[in-house]
């Protein structure tokens, strides 16, 4: 299993456009070039949203497959990793198609996505060819519905306590979010409790970003930085690009 990056950057997200900030990347092109920038700043991993000739969200197999290409000779370092977010438009056989069709090393899905149509013997063996194909899958969990249904899911053995990575969101994907170091406490506490060894990140809303994952950093997690959660550095200003974000959550988790 591929242990997550330190610092991902999310450049773009599914709902993001350019009126929220002009230099959101959207093409693959603007996508491989600020990742380049984001690499030099301090990331060493990327969760990659592609989008279609119209700037909406994707998935879609092609695109996914010449993002990765692209990265591979531009910034071979930056692991990447691909999502299956449904935004409202995606199920869950679509959602794993798109993962067999691509393969790739790293994967983000959550846990109520794939579970939503309630076949969870379908997700089981769909996990289970995931880890059989050496693809790694960092389950998203928003919130303590989630904390509970993976807790159950693990119970009943649906997937392995063992190589387990998550992605705890403090907030939800709503205008005006502002997320709060206080936010991370229910899911330390379900590491705590279900005694848990994750390897897991955090991603947050806000101008409190920067806070909320040198909180994270602080309690033993890693990070996920980027205009897809956050557009606002610490002091409410407004950041140039992705890479200034990445560059001022890498100094502030540094000095811990």
């Amino acid at each position: 299993m591929t242990p997550l990056p330190r610092i991902m950057v999310a450049l773009n997200g599914a709902r993001r456009t350019k009126t929220d900030h002009p230099k959101l990347p959207i093409t693959i092109v603007e996508m491989v070039e600020e990742a380049v920038k984001c690499q030099q700043a301090g990331a060493d991993g990327i969760h990659l949203h592609v989008r279609d000739e119209n700037g909406k969200h994707v998935l879609d197999a092609g695109l996914y497959r010449e993002a990765l290409a692209e990265l591979k000779v531009k910034a071979p370092a930056l692991l990447p990793q691909i999502t299956t977010e449904a935004v409202g438009i995606y199920n869950p056989e679509q959602q794993r198609s798109l993962v067999k069709d691509v393969k790739p090393e790293q994967v983000s899905i959550a846990i109520s996505e794939m579970t939503s149509d309630q076949n969870f013997q379908q997700a089981t063996e769909f996990y289970k060819w995931c880890e059989e194909s050496g693809i790694t899958v960092q389950h998203i969990i928003y919130g303590e519905e989630d904390l509970k249904l993976i807790e159950s899911l693990l119970n009943q053995n649906h997937f392995k306590k063992s190589n387990l990575q998550l992605l705890f969101v403090l907030g939800k994907y709503t205008p005006g979010q502002q997320s709060t170091p206080q936010d991370l406490t229910p899911f330390t506490d379900f590491l705590g409790t279900a005694n848990i060894n994750a390897d897991w990140s955090v991603c947050a809303f806000g101008s409190g970003e920067t806070a909320c994952l040198k909180e994270a950093a602080k309690n033993g997690g890693k990070v996920r930085v980027g205009f897809e959660n956050s557009l606002w550095n610490a002091d409410g200003s407004i950041a140039k690009d992705n890479a200034e974000r990445v560059r001022e959550v890498a100094k502030a988790i540094s000095q811990l």
